[in-house]
């Protein structure tokens, strides 16, 4: 054993002034190595008593910070949520239980205040399922090739686009935190803060809002990727930072205007689902490229069986599952799920699942053939192939769950 790993685990304690919130959030950039922050102060956007330092002496060697906000799962619910986010650990303090002490506590204290789930967005792929997040859902970008193709003619009646340069970011945050998608979270008032900064610095920045019958149902924001060349470039690009559509009519009416758009040669989308609509409005599909389908959501349930009872089944027969969760006890244990609601069972399970992988068909983005397939069940040897379909048909839902948001 060397002199560093008889180190003790260093002390977790919540950061309670702005200078401690600055360091944490230092550290976290130091950890990130690639990321311009662009000399955003962490205490104007982080929410008292939810930032955790882990402290070796006085020094702050990592952390881990959450917002308070929403998910909404299938079926429409909104359940309380931590959007986890500036988790970080300095290189000189890694392997040493630093980041496991961060996310144990952050779990527990967002249990004791109710939130069920929490999501994150990985930089690493390979450390966060060992905490019992799973991928729970992806998302990829969209290219358009505006000399290629139009819109497909459509419904003439799709409601009002106005120009809203201008407009208060709590307008946009009205109309953005009334998505039903699965797996679309509520922002918080530090988010939509930090996106005023980035605003500020964005003078080609442009806002179109839709609404039907007086009321808004949509916006997109974008901006022109290459103001500098703008005037004699042959691939003028404007990019699509935030697109939120709450109806088919306000998805098709934004279209239209984008595509409407004078002295414009491409279109980028930076996150879409991937099952958005926008290949089939196109008269040329190849015009549309679709990007790499990568890893958006990343979800841990918190609280087992207040997070399967939020949720929504579809119609048919009862399953009963046996969760495994190492990390959280109190989640160990069987769950009779059916059309009809969830709850603990002593019945024999039929399938035994780890949380982390019950994350992954939580909100729709896999499906339970998919993890018997790569053998991530247990139980019977194999499990019953019967009681796979009978889960995948409860989880079944009706649209890709997507985001959108980063945090």
């Amino acid at each position: 054993m060397t002199a560093s790993d008889s180190r003790p685990t260093p002390r977790i304690e919540t950061l309670t002034t702005d200078d401690q919130v600055r360091e944490a959030f230092a550290v976290f950039g130091r950890a990130m190595i690639g990321i311009d922050f662009g000399g955003l102060d962490a205490a104007t956007i982080t929410e008292p008593g939810r930032y955790l330092g882990a402290f070796d002496g006085d020094t702050i060697i990592g952390g881990a910070d959450s917002y308070e906000t929403t998910l909404t799962v299938p079926g429409g619910t909104r359940v309380p949520h931590a959007s986890v986010t500036h988790i970080g650990v300095l290189p000189s303090h890694r392997r040493r239980g630093v980041l496991t002490a961060l996310i144990r506590r952050q779990l527990d204290d967002a249990s004791a205040r109710g939130e069920i789930v929490a999501t994150l967005r990985a930089s690493e792929a390979l450390i966060y399922g060992r905490y019992g997040y799973g991928v729970a859902g992806h998302t990829r970008s969209l290219t358009i090739d505006r000399s290629r193709t139009d819109l497909l003619a459509g419904p003439d009646d799709l409601g009002a686009v106005r120009l809203a340069d201008d407009i208060d970011v709590s307008t946009l945050a009205s109309i953005h935190d009334r998505q039903a998608t699965p797996g679309s979270t509520t922002r918080s008032p530090g988010w939509w803060t930090n996106a005023r900064r980035r605003a500020a610095g964005e003078p080609l920045r442009y806002v179109i809002v839709h609404s039907t019958d007086g009321v808004d149902d949509g916006y997109a924001v974008y901006r022109a990727v290459d103001p500098a060349t703008w005037w004699t470039s042959r691939n003028r690009t404007i990019q699509i930072t935030d697109f939120v559509a709450l109806t088919d009519d306000a998805h098709r009416g934004l279209w239209r205007h984008l595509f409407d758009l004078d002295l414009v040669d491409t279109i980028t989308v930076a996150t879409a689902a991937v099952d958005d609509p926008l290949p089939l409005l196109v008269a040329d599909r190849r015009s549309v490229t679709l990007g790499p389908v990568t890893d958006e959501i990343w979800l841990r349930l918190i609280d087992v069986e207040a997070a399967l009872r939020a949720r929504s089944y579809r119609a048919g027969e009862p399953v009963t599952i046996r969760v495994i969760d190492s990390l959280r006890p109190s989640n160990h244990g069987s769950y009779r799920l059916s059309a009809d609601g969830v709850e603990r069972s002593a019945d024999t399970a039929e399938v035994t699942v780890d949380v982390a992988d019950l994350a992954a068909v939580y909100l729709g983005d896999t499906r339970w053939r998919q993890l018997c397939a790569a053998g991530r069940l247990h139980g019977s040897t194999p499990p019953d192939p019967r009681a796979v379909e009978r889960l995948d048909i409860l989880f079944a839902t009706d649209r890709a769950p997507h985001s959108g948001t980063t945090f």
